[in-house]
């Protein structure tokens, strides 16, 4: 019992003892910073952040390339780089002091427009695959006089004709399958109810 027990215990320590390797593996990108320390001269210790031409300036080096390479290896190129301003080598390191903010790609959407006896119609912004009943929904749903067995999706094809689909509106309501998914540029036209229908 005593052996599976330390089994575990040495399972759970093995990915924090592989942390610190990760680290020194990683490579640098523009807009991170670096703090550069030399134990000889602290006048040198400053943080650096990597530009968008991917170098670092410090004093004495002037730039250096930071840009996908390892903190070992800015840290052996400083310390080459200041060894004739010493009288024995310098002691340089190098860590991360931050990580440059990663902008998130935008969200993509596709533009559906709406017209007629919707709540609010106009251009709809819906992410890709969006169906009928969702762009409606994002519309604000249906005005009351809405003729919700005529509505129509148009649609220009690649050949750039335009194909008009037929929507029962009511039909989904009911659990109909809405299984029409639209695409950029679509057009759903909410026709408003005729006196008797």
């Amino acid at each position: 019992m005593r052996f599976v027990l330390a089994l575990i215990a040495a399972l759970m320590v093995i990915p924090f003892l592989a942390d610190p390797g990760l680290a020194q593996d990683y490579r640098l990108r523009p807009g991170d910073t670096v703090q550069v320390e030399v134990l000889e001269d602290t006048t040198l210790n400053r943080s650096a952040m990597v530009l968008p031409d991917g170098q670092i300036s410090l004093p004495l080096t002037g730039s250096v390339r930071a840009a996908g390479r390892t903190l070992a290896q800015i840290q052996a190129d400083l310390a080459a780089r200041l060894a004739p301003n010493f009288a024995e080598p310098p002691t340089v390191f190098v860590t991360l002091a931050t990580l440059a903010e990663r902008v998130a790609a935008p969200a993509r959407t596709i533009d559906i427009f709406i017209l007629g006896a919707a709540n609010t119609p106009g251009r709809v912004e819906v992410p890709p695959g969006t169906t009928v009943l969702q762009a409606i929904a994002a519309a604000g749903g249906l005005s009351p006089f809405a003729a919700t067995k005529r509505l129509q999706l148009r649609r220009i094809d690649k050949s750039g004709s335009e194909k008009i689909y037929r929507i029962d509106f009511d039909a989904i309501e009911r659990g109909a399958s809405n299984t029409t998914r639209l695409v950029d540029g679509d057009v759903i036209v909410v026709p408003q109810r005729r006196l008797f229908e």
